[in-house]
């Protein structure tokens, strides 16, 4: 019962969004506390197209999260392989560290980042916005836990195959991490979707600007279309949504499995 009504809480927002969306800025304005409209109207989907660069920002998202998460994944994955199979000195001590920058704001070294993008002419560019969130210390700290959970007999068997250390990390254990990289895909895409700050940042331009950094600019600068904002908000969500129904399984069976051994 609490469950339901705490989904149900956490829903509202959600659905008020939606129906702003297609609500007139006069119904918006004379009652915003209604989760209905009093009549539908496409004025919020038409000003997206119209008013924003809307089809640039939507790219400018998927290339910025889409490629970032893949980097992620692949870079993330090999360090984790690294900490969870191999044997070197210190090897505990480099796993400590990289949980020890969990601690560490990224608004801390937002400065000094940028000022080394500015150095390699980086800033508004693809590779200023990708390059310096292309891994992330949740991310091993998770493949770590889950290649642990992983037999090292596989490992064994795969020597006398005659395989080195990237097949087995390849062709044995990425195809047995599935959950794992679900779980880290979804995460990370979801985070860098919604990201603000950071776009903000390195971006100085209209045609470089993510979706979020562009619905916030044109509530700035313009008279500010409430509904034109919900509208874009509303379509922002749409590719997470998507990506979320055809990963869960393997998002669930990771969020539950990892950290077993």
């Amino acid at each position: 019962m609490y469950v339901g009504v705490g989904f149900v809480l956490a829903l509202i927002p959600f659905i008020w969004m939606v129906s702003g969306s297609f609500r007139s800025e006069a119904d918006l304005y004379q009652n915003p506390a209604s989760l209905f409209p009093t009549s539908i109207t496409l004025h919020g989907y038409i000003g997206v197209w119209q008013q924003l660069p809307f089809l640039r920002l939507l790219l400018n998202s998927f290339v910025f999260a889409g490629v970032t998460t893949a980097l992620t994944v692949l870079f993330d994955s090999m360090c984790a392989y690294a900490l969870a199979r191999l044997r070197f000195v210190g090897r505990n001590v480099c796993f400590v560290l990289v949980i020890a920058t969990l601690m560490v704001p990224f608004q801390v070294t937002l400065i000094p980042v940028f000022i080394q993008l500015f150095h390699l002419g980086w800033l508004n560019t693809y590779e200023g916005l990708i390059i310096p969130r292309a891994t992330s210390a949740f991310g091993i700290f998770l493949f770590r836990q889950f290649f642990m959970s992983i037999p090292a007999d596989l490992d064994e068997a795969a020597r006398i195959d005659g395989a080195g250390h990237w097949r087995i990390y390849w062709r044995v254990i990425m195809p047995l991490a599935k959950p794992a990289i679900a779980t880290v895909a979804i995460l990370n895409f979801t985070n860098l979707w919604n990201d603000l700050l950071w776009p903000l940042v390195i971006t100085s331009s209209n045609d470089m600007l993510t979706l979020p950094a562009g619905l916030t600019l044109f509530g700035g600068q313009h008279v500010t279309d409430h509904a034109v904002l919900l509208a874009g908000a509303t379509i922002s969500l749409v590719p997470i949504a998507i990506g979320f129904f055809f990963a869960q399984k393997y998002f669930i069976a990771g969020v539950a499995t990892t950290g077993l051994k």
